[in-house]
């Protein structure tokens, strides 16, 4: 009990999250709406994304530092999961923008920015797939994964606020704080993030020991 003592929370901070989000109070917003309600969970999606991301990245130092198996292990878990989350966010904007932008896929910078991003993480898994020599595959992925990382903020976060963007927060426009997050949205949304990141955490560690007990039979056979 004392080791789950996070999975416990994440459960009960998503429940939370799930009823007041769906059937709590919310502002009154020109063209948003009840569509408000998604900042819940198309958000927190994207902060789960990048701390798996962040992980992997720690891990694949690590690995490279050490050279230790299980340590690579981690950073491919926590990329697969990251991406998880990944196409969650993608699939949320994508309802969230036919709605009040008319559109589930204008041509804004930072939609076009994640999509890169997405592409360039896809295509870090197949290059662990294309690669059967197992240190080699490790120390190609962890380099390419560490400088993936900055590529990818670069890509959500530096270029749409240079442009003009849809998005608040990017190209000029205010932030959700700025515009409308006021106290019937805060304690759910702050909920959220920290919900979403401990599930992410919580499935990234199940990949892992599944990965361990794969790794275990595959030396058996």
């Amino acid at each position: 009990m004392r080791k789950s003592w996070w999975k416990i929370l994440a459960v009960v901070l998503l429940s939370f999250v799930i009823i007041a989000g769906l059937l709590g109070p919310v502002p009154v917003l020109p063209i948003l709406h009840e569509t408000i309600r998604n900042v819940y969970f198309h958000v927190p999606m994207w902060f789960a994304m990048i701390f798996l991301y962040l992980i992997s990245v720690i891990y694949s130092i690590k690995y490279l530092n050490t050279g230790k198996q299980e340590y690579d292990f981690i950073a491919v878990e926590a990329v697969n999961t990251g991406i998880t989350f990944c196409f969650m966010g993608l699939a949320t904007g994508m309802l969230w923008a036919n709605i009040t932008w008319g559109d589930p896929w204008p041509n804004d910078p930072k939609l076009n920015g994640s999509a890169i991003a997405t592409l360039m993480y896809l295509a870090y898994l197949v290059l662990r797939n294309a690669l059967e020599e197992e240190q080699k595959r490790a120390k190609i992925s962890a380099v390419y994964n560490i400088f993936a990382f900055p590529i990818m903020i670069v890509l959500l976060y530096i270029l749409p606020k240079l442009t003009d963007s849809l998005h608040p927060g990017n190209g000029g426009n205010s932030t959700f704080g700025n515009l409308d997050m006021n106290n019937q949205l805060r304690p759910v949304f702050y909920t959220a993030i920290i919900g979403w990141i401990l599930m992410g955490t919580w499935m990234c560690s199940l990949r892992y020991r599944m990965r361990l007990i794969e790794n275990k039979q595959n030396e058996i056979n």
